[in-house]
């Protein structure tokens, strides 16, 4: 396993549309233990997707499970995703590991249903809502080269530039 390098905006890869994964061989599951590794080695990422690292395949990784109160389907795979049916939207604040110095707000479904494959090619449906049904349209943007700053409601006020906080450096104070 390894933690690749995850490209970053304006990376003109970012832009491109993901091929279709065909052979559920071991290349892809080599693949998707390196995506696991480079997610977990990112700042809090809930999912990554095949071309943040320049691959062009339709994989993606979600895990919202560390969130407490998120209905979810735990650590999941997505192979070749497609959804099938939405509904519902509202506006909410994301940010990603290819715009790390930006969050912005994207309207999303808040309810989605979904058909993916699995690491051996089996077929999947999923009903997802709120947070996990934001995190796996985020992620499929990727795999039709779209990033959220593609979808933020405007980027004149919805775009925000990520607070980096540093540590508070108090001055000596000289006992007495």
């Amino acid at each position: 396993m390894a933690i690749l390098k995850v490209l970053k905006l304006p990376d003109p890869r970012l832009k491109q549309v993901s091929a279709p994964v065909e052979s559920f061989d071991q290349a892809v599951r080599d693949l998707v233990a390196d995506l696991e590794e480079t997610r977990l080695a990112g700042p809090a990422a809930v999912g990554i997707a095949a071309p943040q690292v320049g691959v062009l395949r339709r994989i993606i990784i979600v895990d919202v499970s560390t969130r407490p109160k998120t209905p979810n389907h735990g650590h999941l795979v997505l192979i070749n995703p497609e959804i099938l049916h939405w509904e519902g939207f509202a506006i909410g604040r994301e940010g990603c590991l290819s715009v790390p110095d930006y969050t912005g707000n994207v309207i999303r479904a808040t309810h989605i249903r979904l058909r993916a494959q699995d690491l051996d090619g089996v077929e999947h449906l999923y009903e997802m809502e709120g947070f996990e049904a934001r995190a796996v349209q985020h992620e499929m943007d990727h795999l039709d080269g779209l990033l959220f700053v593609d979808r933020v409601v405007s980027r004149r006020t919805d775009l925000y530039r990520r607070q980096v906080h540093q540590p508070a450096v108090f001055p000596r104070v000289k006992a007495q």
